[in-house]
């Protein structure tokens, strides 16, 4: 059950990360656009299923590289919300943007 919800906000959190590569792959169809457009409300929630959902299948049993790219992608959505908490700023913005050059990818 885990596999199959953390494999969802992979392709949920790949689509809202990569969604300007893939716009450029699209041409004028706009399809991964309308995607992303309908995902944006929840970015925030898949960022957190990401980060929650990785670390429960990391000390758990599961591959490990697929784990810490869900666990960056997860905290590369969860920037925004980050950004707000005055204790982790200063910490969590410089792991941000150490990871934000890796944003498509």
């Amino acid at each position: 059950m885990i596999v199959t919800l953390l494999t969802i906000a992979n392709i949920a959190g790949g689509l809202l990360l990569g969604v300007a590569t893939l716009d450029k792959l699209d041409g004028e169809r706009n399809f991964f656009s309308k995607i992303a457009t309908t995902l944006a409300p929840f970015q925030t929630i898949i960022g957190g299923a990401l980060v929650v959902l990785a670390l429960l299948r990391l000390f758990g049993s599961g591959g490990l590289l697929f784990n810490i790219v869900s666990l960056i992608g997860g905290f590369l959505l969860l920037t925004h919300v980050i950004g707000k908490a005055p204790a982790f700023k200063d910490t969590l913005h410089k792991i941000s943007g150490k990871l934000m050059p890796f944003n498509a990818i």
